[in-house]
């Protein structure tokens, strides 16, 4: 029997072992080695060939992935690690560093407990570094830091070893900054990163060594001895004394938690249910007896086995042939196989215990955060909130007619595996719309339709997703029936920025979901934000991060028709009266009404119009403005290339925010509208003559300028086949 054999045996036999098992992620900045560390712990565990660790790639297992040598999808693999006499199962998942599939780094932390945060030790921590920790914090989720490519730092910029270990403090006081902003209270001085407790380790992973404290103690090789190794490129040496897979899987194992530990802290963070009922109790103490819940992060597509849900088993026994219910969903699915994964490998086991990574077939109502369970009125898990929205968008058509069908059934499918991914179908033009994170995003759905799903298709330009506001309060406007028997009268006015935020990182309660679950717990948290006693408590849903709150007293038949004014104000939201984007940041208000006493006279065909006429009237008097998405960009280059850098953001209609020096290179902070930044790649590269890195990060919508705001508008409107003008508030009297 080989060694991989071997571990995967041992891996099963563990599987039912919770304290004997660590649920970890690795993430960091693009291109700070993550898919190499996380070969090299595989490998050094005996799941592949050592020859071929950090050359292979394993979890980089996509075509796509190879060609563009970034990781993409979050993969993940088992392995067996012992440690101090005894063996522990590792689940391991390796995230990707782009900021356009930031959601997969998202939805990962939903899956771990504990999370190896890489940092190059030549780039130092980069934006998307800042991320990922926030990420992880907010998942509570605890980190542990590597810093990586330490012989580039001795090799390439020739630094001294005095100089090395300055790198090295300047790095964990930076991440440990960072920690110290975002880290949950309980856990204020114990996630703090140090070198002295073994939670740091230094090292290479493409040459296959590291290097913590406990570690130097064992084998007396110090920071000189790494320094004199590398300087004589005998790094073969080093990576037998000190291997890369028994330093960083000892520091996991030394200071991640067990899902019995994490789950105690977590579960209450990330479920709102009853913590004393059946299923919060088998969650909190990750307990195999009790109900099956299962948190869904991902759906691969497998060209076999179909449809294949991975996710975190937080309670129960997930065996083959038992039925669970996708909560929100009318049918249960059965599950065909239960699995463990090595990469791109599965292997199928019998049944799997709570705190298990799994692999599952069968859950064809899946989509990847839905939580999946065999107890009928568990809640779901909280929605999986994320840093950015799509912004981009692109129309995309069936080359031959034949395909337009199957083509449906594919966009839905790839909505379901990359949530970050919106789809819609537009009925009325028969477009079919595809919203991603950014170009790199779309291009690389689009590549797996044509190459993975086998359609030909036909994509546009890539477009910008806008968003619409109001420029102050407006109205009570009033809003007629179309038989002029029922009168609407709606205000509008911005939402405070104070509970936009909170309601955007989803910390107000079924601000996510939209319908409201407790209204005197909502109530409350608004008054905290400073709203008012009788809004508070007339908040009757969220939309889009939209309010729709009723202020009427004592109106006859209006319990009858609240449901389809709730209705016109949805519709109202998705599609806005100044060129028909979606609106956010709008407290949309109901202060009087005057209705029919008969029925008939207010159905659906009578009150949605007016009630939609009011909420556009009020906004058209309130001075309708454009949102545009923004993006961060930072921008590092050497010290010469700084003036074209620069000329090249500008010409883009961007904000210079900071500049910063180091040695010979330059970094550039700026912050641009999505809309500008098309072509960027190859434009920089020409200006830098290919010398310049950067990274985008989505910082929100801002007002489009005034200047520019209806040359805008127009070109929405015709492309979306309006009258290039919209519509004043008198349209909306009629």
């Amino acid at each position: 029997m080989g060694r991989k054999e071997e571990n995967i045996k041992k891996a099963q036999a563990l599987m039912g072992q919770i304290e004997m098992i660590r649920n970890i992620g690795i993430a960091a900045h693009i291109d700070h080695g993550k898919t190499t560390l996380s070969d090299n712990l595989i490998a050094g565990a005996g799941m592949m060939s050592e020859e071929l660790a950090g050359k292979q790639l394993l979890l980089d297992y996509d075509e796509q992935e190879q060609a563009r040598g970034i990781t993409i999808n979050a993969a993940n693999a088992s392995m067996v690690h012992s440690y101090e006499g005894k063996e522990y199962l590792i689940n391991l998942i390796d995230t990707p560093g782009h900021v356009d599939f930031g959601g997969d780094v998202t939805r990962a932390m939903r899956a771990v407990d504990g999370c190896i945060v890489v940092v190059c030790a030549v780039e130092g921590v980069m934006p998307q570094t800042e991320t990922v920790v926030r990420q992880s914090l907010k998942e509570k989720v605890k980190p542990i830091l590597f810093i990586n490519k330490v012989d580039r730092l001795i090799n390439e910029l020739k630094v001294t070893s005095e100089q090395m270990q300055q790198r090295f403090i300047k790095i964990i006081n930076e991440v440990n900054s960072l920690i110290k902003k975002m880290v949950p209270e309980e856990f204020k001085n114990d996630w703090i990163v140090k070198v002295e407790d073994g939670s740091v380790a230094f090292g290479s992973a493409y040459y296959n060594w590291a290097i913590s404290y406990p570690y130097m103690q064992k084998t007396n090789i110090n920071f000189n001895d790494i320094y004199n190794y590398c300087k004589n490129k005998d790094q073969k040496t080093l990576a037998k004394k000190a291997q890369i897979h028994k330093v960083l899987l000892d520091m996991t194992i030394g200071h991640m938690p067990s899902p019995i530990e994490a789950q105690k802290y977590r579960i209450p963070h990330i479920w709102h249910g009853d913590i004393e009922s059946n299923i919060g109790q088998a969650m909190t103490k990750c307990s195999s007896k009790g109900p099956v819940s299962l948190m869904v992060t991902k759906i691969l597509m497998d060209p076999h086995a179909g449809e294949i849900a991975v996710g975190r088993l937080f309670s129960g026994r997930l065996e083959r042939g038992m039925e669970l219910k996708v909560v929100g969903m009318p049918k249960k699915n059965r599950v065909q196989q239960v699995a463990m994964s090595v990469g791109a490998d599965r292997i199928t086991v019998e049944h799997l215990d709570a705190g298990n990574i799994t692999a599952v077939s069968g859950l064809k109502d899946a989509i990847a955060g839905s939580t999946a369970t065999s107890d009928d009125e568990m809640e779901a898990f909280e929605r999986i909130v994320h840093y950015s929205d799509p912004v981009v968008t692109v129309a995309i058509e069936a080359k031959h007619m034949k395909d337009l069908p199957k083509l449906v059934e594919v966009l839905r499918t790839v909505a379901k595996a990359d949530p970050s991914i919106h789809v819609e179908i537009n009925q009325e033009t028969g477009e079919h719309l595809l919203s991603g994170m950014g170009e790199l995003h779309l291009e690389i759905t689009q590549y797996r339709i044509i190459n993975e799903h086998g359609i030909d298709i036909v994509a546009s330009e890539p477009i910008v997703v806008y968003r619409e506001n109001i420029e102050r309060k407006g109205g009570p406007f009033e809003g007629k029936s179309p038989n002029k028997h029922n009168r609407f009268y709606l205000e509008v006015e911005p939402l405070e920025p104070e509970i936009l935020k909170t309601m955007q990182s989803g910390e107000i309660s079924a601000a996510s979901g939209g319908k409201i679950k407790d209204s005197k717990v909502l109530a409350r948290q608004l008054q905290d934000l400073g709203m008012s006693k009788l809004e508070a408590k007339g908040v009757k849903l969220f939309h889009n991060s939209n309010m729709f709150i009723d202020v009427t007293k004592g109106i006859q038949y209006l319990h009858e028709t609240i449901e389809l004014c709730i209705q016109a104000f949805q519709e109202a939201m998705d599609r806005g009266p100044l060129a028909a984007e979606k609106c956010m940041g709008l407290k949309v208000r109901l202060v009087d009404a005057k209705l029919h006493e008969d029925s008939i006279h207010r159905g659906p065909a009578q009150v949605i119009p007016a009630v939609r006429s009011a909420i556009y009237g009020a906004m058209c008097v309130a001075e309708r403005i454009l949102l545009e998405p923004k993006q961060t960009v930072f921008i590092n280059t050497p010290q010469d290339l700084m003036g074209n850098a620069t000329r090249e953001m500008q010409q883009r209609r961007s904000v210079i925010e900071d500049m910063k020096q180091e040695e010979d290179m330059a970094t550039i902070v700026s912050k641009a509208p999505v809309a500008e930044m098309f072509g960027f790649a190859s434009a920089i590269r020409s200006a830098t003559g290919g010398r310049a890195l950067w990274t985008t990060e989505f910082s929100g919508y801002e007002r489009v300028p005034r200047e520019l705001q209806s040359e805008v508008v127009a070109d929405i409107r015709k492309r979306k086949g309006l009258k290039p003008e919209p519509y004043d508030a008198k349209y909306y009297e009629a």
